[in-house]
């Protein structure tokens, strides 16, 4: 597996919320280039502070997802709703771990 790339973005004045659902819109394109799993996260302190985090078997996949079509089109539509520059960070998986209620009877 190549990994988890981060990408952490921070939305301009006033347009945290219409950035939210871009983000949200755009994220989800990635399995067409091959994504296992992905997720947008936003901080609940700092309303503007988003992290993008999609999990990839090769980067050459992350890179035709972030130089395809969908994400230039993106950055195009909301240049100006976030500041620059992004700089996206590969990491591992560690672990991980889930908790599942049990039914009550």
């Amino acid at each position: 597996m190549a990994g988890i790339v981060h990408i952490p973005w921070y939305a301009t004045g006033f347009r945290h919320d219409a950035f939210e659902t871009a983000l949200s819109d755009v994220t989800h394109t990635a399995q067409r280039y091959g994504a296992t799993h992905w997720f947008v996260h936003r901080s609940r302190d700092d309303r503007y502070k988003f992290l993008q985090a999609v999990d990839f078997d090769s980067k050459t996949d992350f890179e035709r997802w972030w130089h395809g079509h969908e994400m230039i089109e993106f950055r195009a539509m909301t240049s100006g709703w976030y500041q620059i520059p992004v700089f996206y960070v590969w990491h591992d998986l560690v672990t991980q771990g889930t908790v599942s209620a049990i039914p009550v009877a």
